[in-house]
């Protein structure tokens, strides 16, 4: 009987009750979750060096020769067991040593010729070299080799099993598997896709090219996972995403919501509460939230916006409308700081209507909050901002409509979806100022409707940034003063709290002692991650508030702090941040009627490459492009977004290096919702095994 994919790893020659058991301990239980077991790293044992070339102890070679002796002895201590050989390729010979692996004396014989692995090391005579420990290959021309001799496949340990001993049955569970029937690429004719059992194979085991500078160019797609035969895995895993957001948006659809109308009375309340002129983009954005809220399907959106881009103004206008049909409207932010500045922005905004901000932070009295959660309990409270004390049990809201959560990068699926469930299918309003590639925005959250803001209000000057070393630093100082002696306030942002011994990078402990000395006569404030949250949010209200002019910080202000008055920026060791990062640095300031600025000090060793990136970023402020450039210097990696889904990494795909194979998952996840085949893709992928090493059903 042929092996199968769903086949037990007991189904495999040689694998008894005691091994099955150790695999299963490591999660490994059928064919498919081994083959799914991918290399971690490649290693090239292709080209053998000739033992007559090697002068020197260099690490690890490959080499291949007749073995023209073999003997096997005991260690002076007598426990162990020691295998001795020479190895002779003609061009000169080489002792070998085995430690502790006695079956090496009846398994390899004298004459045998072998492929040999490992360290080079002086001999023990203290004359010329020896290998020792080497892995070893009897060269078989009739059996393809597994551990030499080709571009290797690297495994980690499973349970006591090792690497060798892993690829050996990983070896032999594809010379025993049939023909997997690949009932993805069925569904999906189209997609020109590698047959799956090819891609498995060539995954584990790569097809070597015949020329040398080939191998090179196939080790760097193995490690960028670039190769057809991993993109043809990393599809599976992707489409598995787009499988489950596409569920998610059906499971949405089938429920009713509350359908907010929209009365001249209530454009008139909305036109009065305005304290500018909406932009076009505001415009356009707020149209599409107001469509959704008038239907009985739960809105699902994703507002994204760029930093000022006034995501709050559009918030406010759909809080509005919900609250105008009764329903209540609950505002989530991800700091205390930042919840009390929506409560103060919304409470202002909406004076001159009936809807009063109730305020929600875990650092309220307890009265203060069992008041709050009563009245909303009973429906007396119809507009709540607060923290992740809403998430609480003990927050109940009598009819929930509405649930915007402010900066969803900084919650999880699960804690979104723990605020939806208080209420009977609330419309949801996520927003984000983090600058994400459209593309990328579309599939990772791929179950809300996407909104963009793209353009910024008039008024606003650009924030003029600069790169400038040590050398620059006096100069720099003597316009820092003359800018708090005119009213402005500063951030300067450190990259650790503390110094340390293996990075030589400023620390906003040890340099405040010098910005303090720098500004005698100026209130000088510190925050960091490590400071009690209280005391972090004492500083920075008294930051907010004027009483603070120059604030040192590590990045625990890179979001959602809003302060009119900062006018600069300075940030110590910029090489060290990601463009993303500092995007969001800089959107700190530039949010009043001063010009800002944004100072980036370079170290004097910082790369030319990292200099580079500071230029490009200094020379624009569009966060998307800035976005798009962080993607394509990041190279392979994983997007946070996964983890804020709350699921397990990918195997292989990765959201920056398989764009391509991400767009074409979410087009396939999409017909197959279209054509009401999502039961048949999943069912499809859980055969493949993408589904469990991808993303969970539901």
């Amino acid at each position: 009987m042929k092996l199968e994919l769903a086949s037990p790893l007991s189904a495999i020659k040689g694998v008894g009750p005691a091994s099955a058991r150790v695999l299963a301990e490591a999660g490994l239980v059928s064919v498919c979750d081994l083959l799914w077991h991918l290399p971690h790293r490649y290693e090239d044992r292709t080209d053998p060096r000739r033992i007559g070339s090697l002068a020197t102890a260099e690490g690890a070679v490959t080499l291949v020769g007749r073995l023209t002796s073999l003997v096997e002895r005991r260690a002076r201590n007598r426990r162990m067991r020691i295998v001795e050989a020479i190895v002779d390729d003609g061009t000169g010979s080489l002792p070998v040593v085995w430690f502790n692996q006695p079956y090496l004396a009846t398994t390899l014989r004298k004459g045998m010729r072998v492929w040999l692995h490992g360290a080079l090391r002086p001999a023990r005579s203290g004359w010329g070299l020896q290998i020792v420990a080497p892995e070893w290959e009897v060269e078989d021309e009739d059996q393809a080799p597994i551990h030499l001799a080709r571009v290797v496949p690297m495994y980690r340990r499973v349970g006591a099993w090792g690497g060798r001993r892993v690829r050996s049955l990983i070896a032999r569970a594809l010379d025993e598997l049939g023909e997997i029937a690949d009932q993805v690429a069925a569904l999906l004719p189209h997609a020109g896709l590698l047959p799956l059992g090819e891609a498995l194979g060539q995954v584990h085991f790569p097809i070597v090219p015949a020329h040398e500078h080939d191998v090179s160019r196939l080790l760097g797609e193995l490690q960028r996972r670039t190769t057809p035969a991993l993109r043809r895995l990393a599809f599976e895993e992707l489409l598995a995403l787009g499988i489950t957001l596409e569920e998610e948006r059906r499971r949405r659809r089938r429920q009713r919501a509350t359908a907010c109308a929209i009365s001249d009375e209530i454009r008139e309340r909305a036109r009065a509460i305005l304290p500018f002129r909406l932009t076009g983009a505001q415009r356009r954005v707020v149209g599409e939230i107001v469509a959704d809220l008038q239907r009985a399907v739960p809105m699902a959106r994703l507002l994204h916006g760029d930093v000022g881009s006034g995501k709050t103004i559009v918030a406010t206008l759909s809080a509005l409308v919900v609250l105008e049909a009764g329903q209540q409207v609950a505002v989530l932010a991800p700091t205390e700081l930042l919840a009390q500045q929506h409560h103060g922005t919304l409470s202002r905004l909406l004076a001159a209507t009936p809807h009063r901000a109730e305020l929600l932070i875990g650092s309220r009295p307890t009265r203060e909050k069992r008041a709050v959660r009563e009245r909303l309990a009973d429906g007396s409270a119809a507009l709540v901002i607060g923290t992740h004390a809403l998430l609480e049990d003990e927050t109940v809201f009598g009819h929930l409509g509405l649930a915007i959560i402010d900066e969803q990068h900084r919650f999880g699926v699960a804690q979104r979806q723990t605020l939806l469930d208080k209420g009977e299918a609330p419309h949801l309003l996520v927003m984000t100022a983090t600058p994400i590639p459209r593309s990328l925005a579309l599939s990772l959250y791929g179950d809300l409707d996407l909104s963009v803001l793209d353009e910024l209000p008039p008024g606003r000057s650009p924030v003029r940034t600069a790169v400038r070393d040590d050398a620059a630093r006096p100069k720099l100082l003597e316009f820092l003063r003359r800018e708090v002696a005119e009213g402005g306030q500063i951030y300067w942002v450190f990259p650790l709290i503390e110094e340390s011994e293996k990075l030589s990078l400023r620390a906003v402990e040890s340099h405040v002692r010098a910005v303090r000395q720098a500004f005698p006569d100026t209130a000088v404030g510190v925050v960091h991650g490590r400071l009690p949250a209280l005391e972090r949010e004492g500083v920075m209200a008294a930051f907010v508030a004027g009483e603070i002019a120059v604030l040192c910080a590590t990045t625990v202000i890179e979001v959602g702090v809003d302060v009119p008055n900062a006018s600069v920026m300075v940030i110590e060791n910029a090489e060290r941040f990601g463009l993303a990062q500092l995007h969001q640095l800089r959107g700190r300031v530039g949010r009043g009627r001063r010009q800002s600025f944004c100072a980036l000090l370079v170290a004097d060793e910082a790369p030319v490459e990292a200099r580079a990136r500071l230029d490009f970023f200094a020379a624009t402020s569009d966060g998307f492009r800035i976005a798009e450039e962080d993607f394509r210097l990041r190279g392979p990696g994983e997007f946070t977004g996964l983890r804020q889904w709350g699921r397990p990494e990918f195997r292989v795909a990765s959201l920056i290096t398989h764009r391509a194979e991400l767009e074409a998952a979410r087009a396939a996840a999409a017909e197959a919702e279209r054509h009401n085949r999502l039961n048949e893709v999943r069912a499809a992928l859980s055969c493949t095994g993408a589904i469990g090493n991808a993303v969970p059903a539901g």
